[in-house]
């Protein structure tokens, strides 16, 4: 089996599930051109925890984390099957750091608003992974590079969030980016394509720039 790609994709507005504009079709277009893969593991933004989680329920609900949309939006769900015996393997890739096997979340906006373009037929099955709250960037960085190994076992891993994300600087008004955050995504950019990823480990250490994308 070939290599599954390794994505990250900027799901923006939960809006996008329902929407077809140029974010969806490119998403839509490029699930039809990747090799379906087994599994897909799937980090989120939005699932938060202490320590680290592993969705491991057959059948993960749709979750509407979200307030102030449209009905259709809460409407909308994405009934992928889980993978228990995957959930199982993520616990060993990442052993000896303890990973606990999850029952009751499921799959947040980060996933399903991404996924429903990508797998529109649902038929493929879907893990989260959650995001340990009180770890570092290295950390996080050591758990990808762990979790690569899953990527020649036939399972995608997909990274859903944003590079800058600060909805309570967000301005409506106006189209035009902040230059802190054009700043900020024109380094991460320049150091994920030089392969620096030094860079973005100890991103602190370069300003406080930087620092103000959170």
């Amino acid at each position: 089996m070939s290599r599954m790609p390794a994505l990250f994709i900027g799901h923006g507005s939960p809006m996008n599930a329902l929407e077809r504009n140029r974010y969806s079709e490119c998403w839509r277009a490029l699930g039809a051109a990747m090799p379906k893969p087994k599994a897909v593991l799937c980090i989120s933004a939005h699932w938060l925890t202490h320590g680290l989680a592993v969705t491991a329920m057959p059948q993960p609900r749709t979750i509407h984390d979200f307030g102030g949309f449209p009905q259709a939006l809460f409407d909308v769900q994405f009934p992928a099957p889980g993978d228990a015996a995957l959930a199982q393997r993520v616990c060993e890739v990442l052993s000896p750091l303890p990973v606990v096997l999850d029952a009751e979340w499921g799959l947040d906006h980060g996933a399903w608003s991404v996924l429903v373009h990508l797998f529109p037929e649902a038929d493929v099955p879907v893990l989260q992974l959650s995001l340990d709250a009180g770890q570092p960037e290295a950390f996080h960085y050591s758990i990808g590079q762990k979790l690569a190994v899953l990527r020649d076992e036939g399972v995608m891993i997909l990274g859903s969030g944003n590079v800058v994300h600060n909805l309570r600087r967000l301005n409506m008004q106006s189209g035009a980016a902040y230059d802190w955050a054009t700043r900020f995504e024109t380094f991460a950019r320049r150091a994920i394509e030089s392969r620096e990823h030094a860079a973005l480990i100890d991103w602190p250490a370069q300003g406080a720039d930087a620092a103000q994308s959170i």
